[in-house]
């Protein structure tokens, strides 16, 4: 197995599907680089009209469903939510053409190192923490860090970017990851493994097996960070080839990051120190910048960067992010919590009094609620629905606390108002996709920011 050479496709017509962010920024990449490229979507033209129009005129689309033209392609970039049962993807493998990644193209291209972040919950605070340190560290050699992904920048419009001497920071969901045939990071991390996405891979052995893809193909010159209290982390840590590094939240001893007396401590083959975290609520945050610490010390990073970086740090957009406060309640936008686990990890992190008002709901994934209820029953003064998943929360969460229907966002803030009172918290972490009333989290995010502005 070895890294995509793009001097194998030379010649070859480029299908990409999908007229996602990361389809557009893919199809223009290839057609820059001299390929023809179709670009083919399923939806009607009306649908994706503003997505369009970011591509260059020379690729040619196609709307509304796919023509026979797509087999006339040499290889295909898949877009990374369909499934590979779908029955494009199925013909397009029964007639031996290759589908890549959008992830695989954009590397490509690319003459950056590869720093690569996956695991459940934590991947975007972890990636925009680990991109600002090497940035950092990079910029007394002159080099810079491209941060994309799964964060929302794509790859094809990122990583080409880099040249020798910059790296890519690169944050993988599971869909990325199990499209791609062979990635190597020099420096790669799993941070968490609990069920997720499993409506779209299956099985959780699917899912595992998509995160385990991430340190695969490392040599043993490259790393990976694993969380050593994540029973899975520590058990797939067993068959990576490369060097594994070690962070803890409960332990110090063979530990290569852990916490103590409030302060993180760093011990690799390069130093030995402790530094202050970032100021960021949750115990969750301090592994997030134990990986992203030892992540960066192997690649480059010395004490003082980290010093300095965690020190200005203030955290991603749309994960556990104040929102401002109406009549004394304090409101809070976590809409990238998409998983129960990502709302198990708000509920502790604001947890400890019971003044929590939660907003649940969304594009239900399969996944039970029922871990939520211990925390509902110590934090939460009430649960207001949302969304397509409401009927479902509401019956497995019975009896954890009062239940309200608010069937929308706006709803369910206005009622918090309503029955509320100086120092609580409104809680906006919804344990759920966005799809059904919004384009995505970020739209979710936002939206809930602007609403939570006009209350005022």
């Amino acid at each position: 197995m070895k890294m995509l050479n793009p001097k194998e496709l030379k010649g070859k017509k480029a299908l990409v599907i999908g007229a996602g962010k990361s389809g557009v920024a893919c199809a223009n990449l290839l057609s820059a680089k001299g390929f023809k490229v179709l670009l083919t979507e399923e939806k009607p033209a009306g649908t994706v009209k503003e997505k369009l129009k970011g591509l260059k005129s020379a690729v040619k689309t196609e709307t509304g469903g796919h023509t026979p033209e797509v087999f006339t392609c040499g290889f295909a970039v898949k877009s990374p939510g369909m499934s590979h049962a779908n029955p494009l993807i199925a013909s397009l493998k029964k007639k031996k053409i290759p589908v890549f990644s959008e992830v695989e193209i954009a590397l490509a291209f690319s003459a950056g190192k590869l720093l690569a972040v996956t695991g459940t919950n934590g991947k975007t605070t972890t990636t925009i923490l680990l991109g600002e340190l090497m940035e950092e560290a990079l910029r007394r050699s002159g080099g810079r860090a491209l941060v994309c992904g799964n964060v929302g920048i794509p790859a094809a419009l990122a990583a080409p970017k880099a040249r020798s001497g910059d790296c890519v920071v690169m944050e993988l969901s599971s869909y990325q990851l199990e499209d791609s045939s062979y990635l190597k990071p020099s420096a790669a991390s799993l941070l968490n493994i609990t069920p997720d996405h499993l409506d779209h891979h299956g099985s959780m052995a699917a899912y595992i097996a998509a995160k385990e893809k991430v340190f695969k193909y490392q040599g043993k010159d490259d790393c990976c960070v694993f969380n050593y209290e994540d029973p899975l982390c520590r058990r797939l840590a067993k068959a990576c080839p490369s060097r594994a590094l070690f962070f803890s939240s409960r332990r110090a001893h063979g530990m290569n990051a852990w916490t103590e007396g409030g302060k993180l401590f760093f011990r690799t083959e390069k130093a030995a120190f402790s530094v202050n975290p970032p100021d960021l609520p949750g115990a969750h945050n301090l592994e997030n910048a134990m990986c992203a610490g030892l992540m960066a010390l192997e690649s480059g990073a010395v004490p003082a960067d980290l010093k300095k970086v965690f020190a200005a740090f203030k955290g991603v957009e749309h994960r556990i992010e104040p929102a401002g406060s109406v009549r004394g309640i304090r409101f809070v936008n976590d809409s990238k919590g998409t998983n129960v686990d990502s709302t198990v990890v708000a509920l502790k992190a604001l947890g400890g009094s019971r003044n929590i008002w939660l907003i649940l709901g969304g594009t239900d994934k399969g996944n039970p609620y029922a871990p939520l209820i211990p925390l509902i029953k110590n934090n939460a003064k009430g649960v207001l629905t949302i969304g397509a998943a409401a009927p479902r929360i509401e019956a497995e969460l019975a009896g954890a606390c009062p239940i309200i229907t608010a069937l929308t966002m706006q709803n369910a803030c206005r009622e918090i108002l309503e029955l509320g009172e100086r120092g609580d918290i409104a809680l906006f972490s919804p344990a759920c996709a966005s799809f059904d009333q919004f384009k995505d989290f970020e739209d979710r995010g936002s939206k809930f920011k602007a609403f939570v502005k006009t209350l005022k």
